[in-house]
């Protein structure tokens, strides 16, 4: 392990009143924000498979965009001073018309406040193209939406608010004002400048940005390799026949659904009974081939100690108590290269590896283990392990706002810890945020969790909740 990644001892004593027993969440994600570290492999994507990734470096526009004035609308391009009030010469006497003013342009005729004017069209400039021609006082050039600007110009009047007359169009006073409806070179980017910036997460909308700067590729940090698989004698594989007192893993389909969408690279072990050899061979495997793993169940006090006994074994392990609802139970830490390789198993089959040393971290993978309730699980991978793996993905930005909704029904919380309470989250009449429970909160309640479209956060300090009071809420917003 390099000597500048932190021991789990390191960390707690540098967290002031650490105490594993009595986590609170803003404990957590500082103990975790410490234990990771991001990827350090960049590579180069085409467009099209770079959604989702995080980018590696800044992008530098190569250009100004857009890179000349252009027009904002379909309309009529004339020059700004038309709308001038007529200015006299120094002498005090008004130029000649067709003259050209101190600003450029040419000077025009006097117009009284107020009062409508005539423009005489002299040609039409196309998008794609410049339009050649020249303008005169009086005159205006019938324009396309992102067609360049003819020189000398610098405003466009929208074709729906013109009067049309042959080749003549009359615009109603007090409309515009000079520079109106164009868009000017290099205000969306200057050439040389940051368009995107390293650590940002590619939306579509980053992907259209990149394109429009004529890039084919770019570069992103390889995909999270994230390991993962159940645990327990009580749960069934899809398939199995039913037994008394078993339960069907719902767990490895929810993980599986939040790390895809989180655009990490998955590899699904099934699940794992509670056997030593089987949970040792597990969690060698996975830590050979991911940079995390996620277990669920196990962890609990109470439980079969053979899942905690094998993390403590074969790595740096912490066990805690987060004063949370619903959660409590997680086990996190780091699995050690140099005890993976003095406990493997004889004989053990890594599945896509050829070689420990060429297909692990040297600093161990992170290890994230979830308690065993469906509900559990998928609250505290949004609370706590999404933002830690954002982190190890190299994205900048790890944590997602909070939004402010009105609470339909009172509620009842105990200061003291962090609940999360499944809710449906729609717009009031008057436009707020408006949220209520999707019902049953227990654990192990799947159908409030797929009825609901955020969680309510109740902060650790918070008492009771009045109908109508303000509450955060946590949006899964493709997340789950």
């Amino acid at each position: 392990m390099s000597p500048d990644v932190k021991t789990l001892a390191q960390i707690a004593a540098e967290l002031q009143g650490y105490d594993p027993q009595a986590l609170s969440a803003d404990d957590v994600l500082a103990f975790l924000s410490r234990l990771v570290t991001p990827v350090q492999e960049a590579v180069e994507l085409p467009l099209f498979e770079a959604l989702g990734r995080v980018l590696a470096a800044d992008v530098v526009s190569p250009f100004d965009v857009p890179p000349h004035d252009n027009s904002a609308m379909d309309g009529y391009a004339f020059a700004g001073n038309e709308l001038a009030p007529t200015l006299p010469t120094s002498c005090g006497s008004l130029p000649p018309e067709g003259a050209e003013l101190a600003w450029g342009g040419p000077a025009r005729r006097s117009l009284a406040p107020g009062e409508a004017f005539e423009l005489k069209v002299v040609g039409t400039a196309l998008a794609g193209k410049a339009w050649q021609g020249s303008v005169k006082a009086g005159e205006c050039v019938k324009i396309m939406t992102g067609a360049i600007m003819p020189q000398g110009l610098d405003t466009v009047v929208p074709q729906e608010f013109v009067a049309v007359q042959g080749d003549v169009i009359t615009i109603p006073a007090k409309l515009l004002k000079p520079g109106d409806n164009r868009r000017l070179r290099g205000e969306d980017l200057a050439q040389g400048k940051p368009a995107l910036l390293k650590g940002e997460l590619l939306t579509p909308a980053r992907l259209g940005l990149a394109a429009s700067l004529g890039l084919k590729t770019l570069q992103c940090w390889r995909p999270l390799r994230v390991a993962y698989f159940s645990t327990g004698d009580e749960i069934l594989s899809l398939g199995e026949a039913p037994r008394e007192g078993a339960v069907y893993d719902s767990n490895r389909y929810t993980v599986f659904g939040m790390l895809s969408r989180l655009g990490c690279q998955v590899i699904d072990m099934g699940v794992v009974r509670d056997d030593p050899a089987l949970l040792e061979t597990a969690f060698t495997s996975a830590a050979m081939q991911a940079d995390a793993i996620i277990t669920s169940g196990g962890v609990s006090v109470g439980e079969a100690d053979f899942t905690k006994t094998m993390m403590k074994k074969l790595g740096d392990v912490a066990f805690w108590r987060i004063a949370m609802r619903p959660g409590r139970p997680m086990a996190v830490g780091r699995l050690l290269p140099a005890k993976l390789q003095a406990e493997s198993p004889p004989g053990l089959h890594i599945l896509g590896a050829t070689n420990y040393k060429n297909n692990s971290n040297p600093n161990g993978a992170i290890l994230f283990g979830l308690p065993g309730n469906p509900v559990a699980v998928m609250v505290t991978f949004l609370a706590f392990v999404r933002p830690a793996l954002l982190q190890m993905m190299g994205a900048s930005a790890t944590t997602q706002p909070l939004l402010k909704a009105r609470s339909l029904e009172a509620i009842r919380k105990k200061p003291g810890r962090t609940e999360y309470q499944r809710g449906w989250v729609s717009t009031a009449p008057d436009g707020s945020l408006q949220v209520r429970t999707t019902g049953n909160q227990g654990s192990g309640v799947l159908r409030s969790m797929a009825e609901a479209n955020g969680l309510m956060v109740l902060h650790h300090a918070q008492g009771n909740i009045a109908m109508g009071g303000e509450v955060d809420v946590l949006m899964f917003d493709g997340a789950i």
